[in-house]
Protein backbone atom coordinates (compact mmCIF):
# COMPACT_ATOMS: atom_id res chain seq x y z
CA UNK A 1 0.00 0.00 0.00
CA UNK A 2 2.81 2.41 0.93
CA UNK A 3 4.54 1.69 -2.38
CA UNK A 4 1.37 2.58 -4.28
CA UNK A 5 1.08 5.86 -2.39
CA UNK A 6 4.73 6.70 -3.07
CA UNK A 7 4.26 5.91 -6.75
CA UNK A 8 1.20 8.18 -6.89
CA UNK A 9 3.08 11.01 -5.14
CA UNK A 10 5.92 10.57 -7.63
CA UNK A 11 3.51 11.16 -10.52
CA UNK A 12 2.02 14.23 -8.79
CA UNK A 13 5.40 15.74 -7.91
CA UNK A 14 6.16 19.00 -9.76
CA UNK A 15 9.67 19.63 -8.47
CA UNK A 16 11.43 18.01 -11.40
CA UNK A 17 9.55 20.15 -13.97
CA UNK A 18 9.68 23.53 -12.25
CA UNK A 19 11.39 26.28 -14.26
CA UNK A 20 14.33 28.18 -12.80
CA UNK A 21 12.98 30.61 -10.16
CA UNK A 22 14.82 33.57 -11.70
CA UNK A 23 13.23 32.88 -15.09
CA UNK A 24 9.78 32.60 -13.52
CA UNK A 25 10.33 35.91 -11.74
CA UNK A 26 11.45 37.60 -14.95
CA UNK A 27 8.46 36.22 -16.88
CA UNK A 28 5.99 37.51 -14.30
CA UNK A 29 7.70 40.91 -14.12
CA UNK A 30 7.62 41.24 -17.93
CA UNK A 31 3.90 40.40 -18.15
CA UNK A 32 3.03 43.11 -15.61
CA UNK A 33 3.87 46.00 -17.89
CA UNK A 34 1.04 47.77 -19.73
CA UNK A 35 2.54 50.18 -22.17
CA UNK A 36 3.37 50.14 -25.84
CA UNK A 37 2.60 46.74 -27.37
CA UNK A 38 0.73 45.27 -24.40
CA UNK A 39 -1.50 48.35 -24.06
CA UNK A 40 -2.45 48.39 -27.74
CA UNK A 41 -3.15 44.64 -27.68
CA UNK A 42 -5.38 45.13 -24.63
CA UNK A 43 -7.40 47.92 -26.28
CA UNK A 44 -7.78 45.96 -29.51
CA UNK A 45 -8.85 42.86 -27.56
CA UNK A 46 -11.44 44.89 -25.66
CA UNK A 47 -12.91 46.30 -28.89
CA UNK A 48 -13.02 42.82 -30.46
CA UNK A 49 -14.75 41.38 -27.38
CA UNK A 50 -17.21 44.29 -27.34
CA UNK A 51 -18.10 43.69 -30.99
CA UNK A 52 -18.56 39.98 -30.24
CA UNK A 53 -20.89 40.73 -27.33
CA UNK A 54 -22.73 43.35 -29.38
CA UNK A 55 -23.32 40.89 -32.23
CA UNK A 56 -23.81 37.91 -29.88
CA UNK A 57 -20.92 36.03 -31.54
CA UNK A 58 -19.29 33.40 -29.31
CA UNK A 59 -16.43 32.81 -31.77
CA UNK A 60 -15.42 36.49 -31.76
CA UNK A 61 -15.52 36.63 -27.95
CA UNK A 62 -13.26 33.58 -27.71
CA UNK A 63 -10.82 35.21 -30.13
CA UNK A 64 -10.69 38.32 -27.97
CA UNK A 65 -9.99 36.28 -24.85
CA UNK A 66 -7.12 34.53 -26.60
CA UNK A 67 -5.29 37.77 -27.42
CA UNK A 68 -6.00 39.49 -24.09
CA UNK A 69 -2.91 40.19 -21.90
CA UNK A 70 -4.92 40.66 -18.67
CA UNK A 71 -3.66 37.47 -17.03
CA UNK A 72 -0.18 38.96 -16.49
CA UNK A 73 -0.84 41.48 -13.72
CA UNK A 74 -3.28 39.14 -11.94
CA UNK A 75 -0.66 36.39 -11.74
CA UNK A 76 1.80 39.09 -10.64
CA UNK A 77 -0.50 40.06 -7.77
CA UNK A 78 -0.70 36.47 -6.53
CA UNK A 79 3.02 35.83 -6.96
CA UNK A 80 4.02 39.03 -5.14
CA UNK A 81 1.69 38.24 -2.22
CA UNK A 82 3.02 34.69 -1.92
CA UNK A 83 6.62 35.96 -1.84
CA UNK A 84 5.78 39.03 0.29
CA UNK A 85 7.28 41.27 -2.40
CA UNK A 86 5.41 44.51 -1.69
CA UNK A 87 7.22 46.67 -4.29
CA UNK A 88 6.27 44.13 -6.97
CA UNK A 89 2.72 43.96 -5.55
CA UNK A 90 2.31 47.74 -5.84
CA UNK A 91 3.60 47.65 -9.42
CA UNK A 92 1.24 44.81 -10.31
CA UNK A 93 -1.74 46.53 -8.65
CA UNK A 94 -1.00 49.82 -10.43
CA UNK A 95 -0.73 48.13 -13.82
CA UNK A 96 -3.82 46.01 -13.14
CA UNK A 97 -5.84 49.11 -12.22
CA UNK A 98 -4.58 50.88 -15.35
CA UNK A 99 -5.54 47.87 -17.52
CA UNK A 100 -9.02 47.71 -16.01
CA UNK A 101 -9.51 51.46 -16.46
CA UNK A 102 -8.33 51.37 -20.09
CA UNK A 103 -10.62 48.40 -20.76
CA UNK A 104 -13.65 50.16 -19.29
CA UNK A 105 -12.94 53.34 -21.26
CA UNK A 106 -12.55 51.40 -24.53
CA UNK A 107 -15.67 49.25 -24.04
CA UNK A 108 -17.81 52.16 -22.79
CA UNK A 109 -16.73 54.25 -25.77
CA UNK A 110 -17.57 51.47 -28.21
CA UNK A 111 -21.04 50.80 -26.79
CA UNK A 112 -21.78 54.53 -26.58
CA UNK A 113 -21.12 54.82 -30.33
CA UNK A 114 -22.64 51.48 -31.41
CA UNK A 115 -26.12 51.72 -32.99
CA UNK A 116 -26.97 48.24 -31.66
CA UNK A 117 -27.87 48.45 -27.96
CA UNK A 118 -29.85 45.24 -27.43
CA UNK A 119 -28.64 43.00 -24.58
CA UNK A 120 -28.11 39.58 -26.18
CA UNK A 121 -27.58 36.28 -24.38
CA UNK A 122 -23.77 36.60 -24.35
CA UNK A 123 -24.06 39.94 -22.56
CA UNK A 124 -26.70 38.73 -20.11
CA UNK A 125 -24.58 35.67 -19.25
CA UNK A 126 -21.94 37.99 -17.74
CA UNK A 127 -24.25 39.70 -15.24
CA UNK A 128 -25.15 36.90 -12.79
CA UNK A 129 -21.99 35.43 -11.20
CA UNK A 130 -22.34 32.38 -8.94
CA UNK A 131 -20.19 30.01 -6.89
CA UNK A 132 -19.55 28.07 -10.10
CA UNK A 133 -17.65 31.05 -11.50
CA UNK A 134 -15.49 30.93 -8.35
CA UNK A 135 -14.60 27.31 -9.08
CA UNK A 136 -13.81 28.07 -12.73
CA UNK A 137 -11.55 30.97 -11.80
CA UNK A 138 -9.77 29.04 -9.04
CA UNK A 139 -9.00 25.90 -11.02
CA UNK A 140 -8.32 27.84 -14.22
CA UNK A 141 -5.88 30.03 -12.28
CA UNK A 142 -4.20 26.94 -10.81
CA UNK A 143 -3.67 25.57 -14.30
CA UNK A 144 -2.27 28.90 -15.47
CA UNK A 145 0.30 29.42 -12.71
CA UNK A 146 1.41 25.76 -12.90
CA UNK A 147 2.02 26.26 -16.64
CA UNK A 148 4.00 29.45 -16.03
CA UNK A 149 6.12 27.67 -13.40
CA UNK A 150 6.78 24.65 -15.58
CA UNK A 151 9.46 24.07 -18.18
CA UNK A 152 6.76 22.54 -20.38
CA UNK A 153 4.54 25.57 -21.07
CA UNK A 154 2.25 23.88 -23.58
CA UNK A 155 -0.93 25.69 -24.64
CA UNK A 156 -2.43 26.03 -21.17
CA UNK A 157 -2.35 29.84 -20.91
CA UNK A 158 -4.71 30.48 -23.88
CA UNK A 159 -7.08 27.85 -22.52
CA UNK A 160 -7.07 29.48 -19.09
CA UNK A 161 -7.80 32.85 -20.69
CA UNK A 162 -10.87 31.36 -22.37
CA UNK A 163 -12.10 29.41 -19.34
CA UNK A 164 -11.79 32.24 -16.82
CA UNK A 165 -13.25 34.81 -19.25
CA UNK A 166 -11.68 38.07 -18.03
CA UNK A 167 -12.50 40.20 -21.07
CA UNK A 168 -16.28 39.71 -21.53
CA UNK A 169 -17.27 40.87 -18.01
CA UNK A 170 -15.25 44.06 -18.44
CA UNK A 171 -16.93 44.71 -21.79
CA UNK A 172 -20.36 44.04 -20.27
CA UNK A 173 -19.52 46.48 -17.47
CA UNK A 174 -18.69 49.05 -20.17
CA UNK A 175 -22.04 48.30 -21.82
CA UNK A 176 -23.78 48.97 -18.51
CA UNK A 177 -21.99 52.34 -18.15
CA UNK A 178 -22.68 53.33 -21.77
CA UNK A 179 -26.41 52.53 -21.58
CA UNK A 180 -26.97 53.66 -17.99
CA UNK A 181 -27.91 50.13 -16.86
CA UNK A 182 -25.96 49.97 -13.63
CA UNK A 183 -27.29 46.51 -12.71
CA UNK A 184 -25.35 45.27 -15.75
CA UNK A 185 -22.27 47.17 -14.61
CA UNK A 186 -22.26 45.89 -11.02
CA UNK A 187 -23.10 42.28 -11.97
CA UNK A 188 -20.43 42.11 -14.67
CA UNK A 189 -17.80 43.90 -12.60
CA UNK A 190 -18.46 41.54 -9.70
CA UNK A 191 -17.89 38.59 -12.05
CA UNK A 192 -14.61 40.17 -13.18
CA UNK A 193 -13.64 40.67 -9.52
CA UNK A 194 -14.35 37.00 -8.76
CA UNK A 195 -12.20 35.88 -11.67
CA UNK A 196 -9.34 38.22 -10.73
CA UNK A 197 -9.34 37.40 -7.00
CA UNK A 198 -9.39 33.64 -7.42
CA UNK A 199 -6.84 33.57 -10.24
CA UNK A 200 -4.58 35.58 -7.93
CA UNK A 201 -5.39 33.20 -5.06
CA UNK A 202 -4.39 30.26 -7.27
CA UNK A 203 -1.08 32.00 -7.93
CA UNK A 204 -0.57 32.45 -4.20
CA UNK A 205 -1.24 28.78 -3.49
CA UNK A 206 1.04 27.39 -6.20
CA UNK A 207 3.80 29.90 -5.41
CA UNK A 208 3.79 28.75 -1.79
CA UNK A 209 3.51 25.06 -2.65
CA UNK A 210 6.48 25.31 -5.00
CA UNK A 211 8.33 27.38 -2.37
CA UNK A 212 9.21 30.35 -4.55
CA UNK A 213 12.01 32.26 -2.78
CA UNK A 214 11.19 35.40 -0.78
CA UNK A 215 13.30 38.19 -2.33
CA UNK A 216 12.57 40.96 0.20
CA UNK A 217 12.91 41.35 3.94
CA UNK A 218 9.60 41.00 5.77
CA UNK A 219 8.82 40.45 9.45
CA UNK A 220 6.24 38.07 10.91
CA UNK A 221 3.83 40.87 11.80
CA UNK A 222 3.75 41.99 8.17
CA UNK A 223 3.20 38.41 7.01
CA UNK A 224 0.29 37.99 9.40
CA UNK A 225 -1.30 41.24 8.28
CA UNK A 226 -1.03 40.25 4.61
CA UNK A 227 -2.54 36.82 5.27
CA UNK A 228 -5.45 38.39 7.18
CA UNK A 229 -6.07 40.80 4.32
CA UNK A 230 -6.10 37.93 1.81
CA UNK A 231 -8.62 36.01 3.94
CA UNK A 232 -10.85 39.09 4.21
CA UNK A 233 -10.84 39.72 0.43
CA UNK A 234 -11.66 36.06 -0.28
CA UNK A 235 -14.50 36.13 2.24
CA UNK A 236 -16.22 39.24 0.92
CA UNK A 237 -15.82 37.98 -2.65
CA UNK A 238 -17.11 34.44 -2.19
CA UNK A 239 -20.14 35.03 0.09
CA UNK A 240 -22.33 36.83 -2.51
CA UNK A 241 -21.43 34.21 -5.13
CA UNK A 242 -22.72 31.41 -2.86
CA UNK A 243 -26.01 33.31 -2.48
CA UNK A 244 -26.30 33.83 -6.25
CA UNK A 245 -25.39 30.18 -6.85
CA UNK A 246 -28.19 29.02 -4.54
CA UNK A 247 -30.60 31.30 -6.40
CA UNK A 248 -29.48 29.84 -9.73
CA UNK A 249 -30.14 26.28 -8.51
CA UNK A 250 -33.61 27.28 -7.26
CA UNK A 251 -34.44 28.95 -10.59
CA UNK A 252 -33.35 25.88 -12.54
CA UNK A 253 -35.47 23.68 -10.27
CA UNK A 254 -38.49 25.97 -10.75
CA UNK A 255 -38.07 25.94 -14.54
CA UNK A 256 -37.89 22.13 -14.59
CA UNK A 257 -41.02 21.82 -12.43
CA UNK A 258 -42.89 24.24 -14.73
CA UNK A 259 -41.86 22.17 -17.76
CA UNK A 260 -43.19 18.96 -16.16
CA UNK A 261 -46.40 20.71 -15.08
CA UNK A 262 -47.18 22.20 -18.50
CA UNK A 263 -46.62 18.84 -20.21
CA UNK A 264 -49.14 17.31 -17.83
CA UNK A 265 -51.84 19.96 -18.45
CA UNK A 266 -51.30 20.47 -22.19
CA UNK A 267 -54.88 19.21 -22.75
CA UNK A 268 -57.32 20.06 -19.96
CA UNK A 269 -61.12 19.82 -19.90
CA UNK A 270 -61.40 20.16 -23.67
CA UNK A 271 -58.96 23.07 -23.85
CA UNK A 272 -55.52 23.00 -25.45
CA UNK A 273 -52.51 24.82 -23.96
CA UNK A 274 -51.47 27.30 -26.68
CA UNK A 275 -48.44 28.72 -24.90
CA UNK A 276 -46.99 29.28 -21.46
CA UNK A 277 -44.57 31.70 -19.85
CA UNK A 278 -42.76 31.52 -16.55
CA UNK A 279 -40.56 33.86 -14.54
CA UNK A 280 -38.31 32.02 -12.04
CA UNK A 281 -37.38 35.29 -10.30
CA UNK A 282 -40.98 36.22 -9.41
CA UNK A 283 -42.30 32.62 -9.49
CA UNK A 284 -45.06 33.55 -11.93
CA UNK A 285 -46.62 31.14 -14.44
CA UNK A 286 -48.94 32.23 -17.27
CA UNK A 287 -50.98 29.58 -19.11
CA UNK A 288 -52.89 30.52 -22.26
CA UNK A 289 -55.60 28.02 -23.26
CA UNK A 290 -57.77 27.73 -26.33
CA UNK A 291 -60.97 25.71 -26.75
CA UNK A 292 -63.62 25.21 -24.07
CA UNK A 293 -63.97 28.11 -21.68
CA UNK A 294 -62.27 27.40 -18.35
CA UNK A 295 -64.38 28.48 -15.37
CA UNK A 296 -63.21 29.21 -11.83
CA UNK A 297 -63.57 25.56 -10.84
CA UNK A 298 -61.27 24.51 -13.66
CA UNK A 299 -58.74 27.18 -12.68
CA UNK A 300 -58.83 25.95 -9.09
CA UNK A 301 -58.21 22.40 -10.32
CA UNK A 302 -55.16 23.61 -12.28
CA UNK A 303 -53.83 25.40 -9.19
CA UNK A 304 -54.26 22.22 -7.14
CA UNK A 305 -52.50 20.19 -9.83
CA UNK A 306 -49.56 22.64 -9.75
CA UNK A 307 -48.99 21.59 -6.13
CA UNK A 308 -48.24 18.06 -7.33
CA UNK A 309 -45.20 19.50 -9.14
CA UNK A 310 -43.83 21.47 -6.14
CA UNK A 311 -45.23 24.76 -7.47
CA UNK A 312 -47.35 25.64 -4.45
CA UNK A 313 -45.52 28.98 -4.02
CA UNK A 314 -45.99 29.97 -7.67
CA UNK A 315 -48.58 32.54 -8.77
CA UNK A 316 -50.62 30.90 -11.53
CA UNK A 317 -52.38 33.10 -14.08
CA UNK A 318 -54.71 31.37 -16.54
CA UNK A 319 -55.80 33.18 -19.71
CA UNK A 320 -58.26 32.23 -22.45
CA UNK A 321 -56.71 32.63 -25.89
CA UNK A 322 -60.03 31.89 -27.60
CA UNK A 323 -63.22 30.16 -26.53
CA UNK A 324 -66.07 28.18 -28.09
CA UNK A 325 -68.42 30.72 -26.50
CA UNK A 326 -67.06 33.77 -28.26
CA UNK A 327 -69.74 35.39 -30.41
CA UNK A 328 -67.31 36.69 -32.97
CA UNK A 329 -64.42 34.60 -34.17
CA UNK A 330 -62.07 35.25 -37.04
CA UNK A 331 -61.33 32.52 -39.51
CA UNK A 332 -57.93 31.99 -37.90
CA UNK A 333 -59.53 31.62 -34.45
CA UNK A 334 -61.99 29.06 -35.79
CA UNK A 335 -59.11 27.09 -37.24
CA UNK A 336 -57.27 27.15 -33.90
CA UNK A 337 -60.44 26.00 -32.13
CA UNK A 338 -60.84 23.10 -34.52
CA UNK A 339 -57.20 22.10 -34.02
CA UNK A 340 -57.70 22.14 -30.25
CA UNK A 341 -60.88 20.07 -30.54
CA UNK A 342 -59.19 17.51 -32.78
CA UNK A 343 -56.22 17.25 -30.43
CA UNK A 344 -58.58 16.65 -27.53
CA UNK A 345 -60.47 13.96 -29.46
CA UNK A 346 -57.21 12.30 -30.52
CA UNK A 347 -56.09 12.24 -26.91
CA UNK A 348 -59.36 10.61 -25.82
CA UNK A 349 -59.20 8.07 -28.68
CA UNK A 350 -55.63 7.19 -27.67
CA UNK A 351 -56.78 6.62 -24.10
CA UNK A 352 -59.60 4.36 -25.33
CA UNK A 353 -57.21 2.45 -27.57
CA UNK A 354 -54.75 2.00 -24.72
CA UNK A 355 -57.62 0.77 -22.55
CA UNK A 356 -58.65 -1.83 -25.16
CA UNK A 357 -55.06 -3.00 -25.58
CA UNK A 358 -54.79 -3.30 -21.80
CA UNK A 359 -57.91 -5.50 -21.71
CA UNK A 360 -56.50 -7.73 -24.45
CA UNK A 361 -53.17 -8.19 -22.69
CA UNK A 362 -54.91 -8.80 -19.35
CA UNK A 363 -57.12 -11.53 -20.87
CA UNK A 364 -54.12 -13.24 -22.44
CA UNK A 365 -52.19 -13.10 -19.16
CA UNK A 366 -55.11 -14.63 -17.24
CA UNK A 367 -55.43 -17.47 -19.77
CA UNK A 368 -51.73 -18.32 -19.49
CA UNK A 369 -51.88 -18.31 -15.69
CA UNK A 370 -55.03 -20.50 -15.60
CA UNK A 371 -53.62 -22.90 -18.17
CA UNK A 372 -50.48 -23.40 -16.08
CA UNK A 373 -52.62 -24.80 -13.25
CA UNK A 374 -55.50 -26.24 -15.27
CA UNK A 375 -54.22 -27.43 -18.67
CA UNK A 376 -57.81 -28.37 -19.53
CA UNK A 377 -58.52 -24.65 -20.21
CA UNK A 378 -57.39 -24.07 -23.80
CA UNK A 379 -58.82 -20.63 -24.69
CA UNK A 380 -60.95 -17.85 -23.30
CA UNK A 381 -62.35 -14.33 -23.52
CA UNK A 382 -62.23 -11.39 -21.12
CA UNK A 383 -64.35 -8.22 -21.02
CA UNK A 384 -65.28 -5.47 -18.61
CA UNK A 385 -68.86 -4.16 -18.80
CA UNK A 386 -71.70 -2.74 -16.70
CA UNK A 387 -74.60 -4.66 -15.22
CA UNK A 388 -77.75 -2.55 -15.36
CA UNK A 389 -80.67 -2.74 -12.96
CA UNK A 390 -84.03 -0.96 -12.75
CA UNK A 391 -83.58 -0.59 -9.00
CA UNK A 392 -80.22 1.19 -8.92
CA UNK A 393 -77.04 2.41 -10.58
CA UNK A 394 -75.09 0.11 -12.90
CA UNK A 395 -72.14 -1.76 -11.45
CA UNK A 396 -68.96 -3.00 -13.07
CA UNK A 397 -68.97 -6.71 -14.00
CA UNK A 398 -66.20 -8.88 -15.43
CA UNK A 399 -67.33 -11.34 -18.11
CA UNK A 400 -65.05 -14.33 -18.66
CA UNK A 401 -65.53 -17.42 -20.81
CA UNK A 402 -63.28 -20.45 -20.91
CA UNK A 403 -63.19 -23.15 -23.56
CA UNK A 404 -62.22 -26.47 -21.98
CA UNK A 405 -61.54 -30.02 -23.01
CA UNK A 406 -64.67 -32.24 -22.60
CA UNK A 407 -65.44 -33.33 -19.03
CA UNK A 408 -62.11 -32.29 -17.58
CA UNK A 409 -63.10 -29.64 -14.98
CA UNK A 410 -65.05 -30.61 -11.88
CA UNK A 411 -67.40 -28.32 -9.95
CA UNK A 412 -64.74 -27.97 -7.27
CA UNK A 413 -62.16 -26.88 -9.90
CA UNK A 414 -64.54 -24.26 -11.24
CA UNK A 415 -65.10 -22.87 -7.74
CA UNK A 416 -61.34 -22.70 -7.17
CA UNK A 417 -60.93 -20.82 -10.48
CA UNK A 418 -63.63 -18.31 -9.50
CA UNK A 419 -62.08 -17.69 -6.09
CA UNK A 420 -58.64 -17.22 -7.65
CA UNK A 421 -59.95 -14.77 -10.29
CA UNK A 422 -61.79 -12.72 -7.65
CA UNK A 423 -58.54 -12.34 -5.68
CA UNK A 424 -56.42 -11.84 -8.79
CA UNK A 425 -58.63 -9.09 -10.27
CA UNK A 426 -59.81 -7.53 -7.00
CA UNK A 427 -63.47 -7.82 -8.01
CA UNK A 428 -66.11 -10.29 -6.79
CA UNK A 429 -68.56 -9.36 -9.56
CA UNK A 430 -67.38 -11.99 -12.01
CA UNK A 431 -69.48 -13.95 -14.48
CA UNK A 432 -67.65 -17.08 -15.66
CA UNK A 433 -69.00 -19.29 -18.45
CA UNK A 434 -67.53 -22.57 -19.58
CA UNK A 435 -67.76 -23.94 -23.10
CA UNK A 436 -66.99 -27.51 -24.11
CA UNK A 437 -64.54 -27.48 -27.02
CA UNK A 438 -66.07 -30.65 -28.50
CA UNK A 439 -69.60 -29.21 -28.38
CA UNK A 440 -68.42 -26.08 -30.21
CA UNK A 441 -66.93 -28.14 -33.01
CA UNK A 442 -70.20 -30.07 -33.44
Amino acid sequence: MMNKIKELLHYLNLDGEVEDFDKIHQTIEKDLIFKGTNLWILVFAIIVASVGLNMNSTAVIIGAMLISPLMGPINGLGYSIATYNMPLFRTALKNFGFAVGASLVASTGYFALSPVSTAHSELLARTSPTIYDVLIALFGGLAGIVAISSKQKGNVIPGVAIATALMPPLCTAGYGLATGQFNFFFGAFYLFTINSVFIALASVLISQILKFPIRTLVNETEKKRINQLISFVIFITIIPSIYFGYGLVQKEKFTENVSRFTRNVSVFEGSYLLRHESNPSTKEIVLVYGGNTLNETHKTMLSEKARDFSLEDARLEIKQGFSFRDDEKSEADNLKIEIGRLRSELSQMKMQKDSLLSLSSKGEALLREINAVFPEVISGTYAETNEFSLQGNPRKVLLITFKTQPGKLSAEDKQRIKSWLAARLGNNNIRIYYEDAAEKQN
